[in-house]
């Protein structure tokens, strides 16, 4: 199924950007941009930061408590830093959905990293011929 290329270059305002952050889908005008923030340069940063958030709101009032701060950071950063970790851990897997979301490619995701690779990829059609038609479809790093 083919995906169409990205139009819009408009950009979301301050409500429409948080919205966006955290799951809404932005209008169609806004495709390119949406593009750019979750496949581009960037986009790994763009996320831990997003999903860094959340987390720091829901145990902050944990540290209001009167309890020494080891105790404090007993509590909250296993926590948080676990929610940091499944936040890396499941970032490609999020992106490719908004992507999909807003009708875009989900392997658009993995462009910087077919950039980086590709004179690895030239040198071994170079050395060993091209790749059989059926390896296409083991291209992508989607776990689905």
């Amino acid at each position: 199924m083919a995906h169409p290329e990205p139009t819009g270059t408009e950009k979301p305002s301050f409500w429409q950007y948080l919205a966006y952050s955290y799951g809404k889908r932005l209008p169609k005008s806004m495709d390119r941009w949406v593009a750019e923030d979750l496949a581009g340069e960037g986009a790994v940063r763009r996320h831990m930061i997003r999903w860094a958030i959340p987390p720091l709101i829901v145990l902050a009032p944990l540290w209001l408590l009167p309890a020494p701060i080891y105790m404090r950071l007993e509590m909250t950063a296993p926590i948080y830093i676990w929610a940091l970790l499944m936040a890396l851990a499941l970032n490609k897997v999020w992106r490719r959905h908004r992507l999909a979301r807003h009708g875009l490619d989900p392997n658009l995701v993995d462009v910087i990293k077919r950039k980086k690779d590709a004179k690895m990829h030239d040198d071994y059609i170079r050395k060993y011929g091209p790749r059989p038609e059926d390896s296409k479809t083991q291209s992508n790093s989607s776990p689905f």
